[in-house]
């Protein structure tokens, strides 16, 4: 049965005073119960008042991890913390890989670390302009799938998430059409086949993360491949983020 994950990406936006009013204005608009499951990722400073403001209406998750329990890493945040207040962690987000220059490797530690603590990966891949431009946007998915997901097993993709970013629509405005994005996804989809089997590749949700809002949330959800949404600015408003969930919902 097919299931969408809404996930919201606040970067580094709103305080913990903020995150505590998103959620009192969330919690007032959102039904009781969805179809979808829906998920915010707040800064680790709103980490704490979120998980006080949302009363579990809804998933929380976090923007990074550091591959580490503990230990001489200053400023970094572990697992075993996370573990307190999300149950997903994003990881090789394109900001991160490009600005911070995280490898594959760090990001396939960090996807193992996660998994040792029973939290959820979100794997982000996705191609750069001149990468699409130049013919090698898949070639550059593989690459990071497969670096990625090094010595996952069948059993832990279960708790895997992947997320397809493609990295010229991100904040731009620009969004994948609906049938570039489905091209995508079923190539994520084809390559889960290969290197697991079809059951698990029928199993891992692939989410859309390149600018998807309530104008275009019907067209691309409605995609065979696409089974939820990484979302930025959209989830910085509650409306805009229920008004996500409620075409979702309609779907399903």
């Amino acid at each position: 049965m097919r299931t969408f994950l809404i996930a919201g990406n606040w970067k580094m936006n709103k305080t913990a005073e903020e995150a505590r009013a998103f959620f009192a204005e969330f919690n007032a608009l959102a039904p009781a119960k969805t179809k979808c499951e829906a998920l915010i990722c707040p800064t680790f400073t709103a980490l704490s008042a979120a998980k006080e403001a949302n009363k579990g209406r809804i998933s929380l998750g976090a923007q990074n991890v550091y591959p580490k329990d503990s230990g001489a890493f200053t400023g970094e945040i572990s697992p075993k913390m996370l573990s307190e207040f999300v149950t997903y962690v994003i990881v090789g987000h394109s900001e991160r890989r490009t600005l911070l220059k995280e490898s594959n490797a760090f990001i396939n530690e960090k996807i193992h670390a996660l998994l040792s603590h029973q939290l959820k990966p979100i794997l982000c891949v996705g191609e750069s302009l001149e990468e699409r431009k130049a013919g090698r946007a898949f070639d550059v998915i593989a690459e990071e799938l497969t670096e990625g997901l090094a010595a996952i097993s069948k059993e832990q993709m279960a708790a895997i998430t992947i997320a397809y970013e493609p990295i010229w629509a991100i904040g731009t405005g620009e969004t994948a059409t609906p049938a570039i994005a489905q091209e995508v996804h079923a190539f994520i989809r084809n390559w889960l086949v290969k290197h697991f089997d079809k059951s698990v590749a029928d199993g891992v949700r692939i989410l859309y993360g390149g600018s998807l809002k309530a104008s275009n949330a019907h067209d691309l959800l409605s995609q065979p491949d696409i089974d939820g949404g990484l979302i930025g600015g959209a989830s910085l408003e509650a409306k805009s983020f229920v008004d996500i969930i409620q075409i979702a919902d309609e779907l399903l």
